[in-house]
Order: C-alpha cells, then structure tokens, then sequence
C-alpha cells in the first residue's frame, strides 16, 4: 500500500517530468490558493448552518 508520503513524492516527480522545475512553484502556487479558498468557502457554509439551526430552535420555541 503506498502511503502519504510516497504519492507526494511520486506526484512532485511526476510533476517535475510533465511541467518542468519552473512550472511546478506555479502549480504550487496555484493549488494553495485553491485550498485556502476551499477551506474559507467551508468555514462560511458551516457558520450558514449553524445561523439556520439557530433560527429553527428559535421557531421551535
């Protein structure tokens, strides 16, 4: 079973081969950016549903 580390690996070589050295600190780049967006779009949607879980015991009530 290959773990974490080892697909790391192999995608960054990989990488290396498809890209280039140089395209690889973009795609870096790229991917940080896309998973800090991800993270913060989370972040807002679960404050959302605890807002409407909030409204509907105040309903409840």
């Amino acid at each position: 079973m290959i773990g974490i580390t080892e697909l790391i690996i192999i995608l960054v070589v990989a990488g290396t081969i498809f890209f280039g050295g140089k395209r690889i600190g973009e795609l870096g780049r790229a991917l940080g950016k896309f998973t800090g967006e991800f993270k913060k779009g989370k972040i807002e949607s679960e404050k959302e549903i605890e807002a409407m879980k909030k409204e509907i015991e105040e309903i409840k009530k």
